[in-house]
């Protein structure tokens, strides 16, 4: 496949916690865990100690998202659980986003910056360049299993737009509603990387690798 997939571990089944990361590891090209802090969304999931397990598990990038009002309070203890990835709400660093992403990298992981479907790409051109990926949300943040929002195929076209005429090279990746439904407007848009939760992987197959292979069979008709 083209385009690179990122399971959203909240949504995978807990009880066979081993056995999908080890498979996964072997297929997808990010592992996305959601850190929800009860305020900046109304839900709480995963944690850097989820993070710290997965790592024992996993090869491949840990991009952990922060839905938080204070993104600073996390960034010592994710780097410490071996997180390779902080991908930033737009909204949550604004007086602090330069800051921040310099602590990041300094402690040796990389930087995402997400918007939100009411978020203009404007409001982040003046730091885009420093993201190694850019996340387009298609639906509204803190729950899975949302309606997609088909408005923000423009944005995943305008953010495409950016990087060539910028001449910057940050991977373009989408959060929400990624499904069978939707797969053919988000890579015709210009997506790089996909976040599948319940309707793209885990709800395919209570076997992790049937579920992988209906996946791999829905994204082979338009990669």
């Amino acid at each position: 496949m083209k385009v690179l997939i990122s399971p959203s571990l909240m949504c995978m089944d807990l009880t066979k916690f081993k056995e999908q990361i080890e498979f996964l590891d072997k297929k997808v090209g990010y592992f996305h865990i959601d850190i929800m802090d009860g305020h900046y969304v109304p839900n709480l999931t995963l944690s850097p100690f989820f993070v710290s397990q997965v790592k024992k598990l996993a090869t491949k990038p840990l991009d952990c998202h922060l839905m938080v009002t204070h993104p600073e309070n996390y960034i010592d203890e994710l780097a410490k659980s071996g997180c390779d990835m902080v991908t930033l709400h737009i909204e949550t660093i604004s007086g602090q986003a330069f800051r921040l992403i310099e602590k990041i990298k300094r402690l040796g992981m990389q930087v995402g910056l997400i918007f939100n479907p009411e978020t203009p790409v404007e409001f982040a051109k003046y730091y885009l360049h420093k993201a190694s990926k850019v996340t387009v949300l298609t639906v509204d943040p803190g729950f899975a299993g949302q309606t997609f929002i088909p408005e923000m195929l423009e944005k995943i076209t305008e953010l495409k737009q950016f990087r060539e005429q910028n001449k910057l090279d940050y991977q373009i990746e989408i959060d929400g509603s990624c499904n069978p439904k939707t797969y053919q407007q988000l890579l015709q848009a210009g997506a790089d990387v996909l976040i599948v939760g319940t309707s793209g992987l885990f709800n395919n197959s209570e076997d992790i690798v049937k579920a992988w292979e209906i996946l791999e069979n829905d994204l082979a008709k338009y990669c």
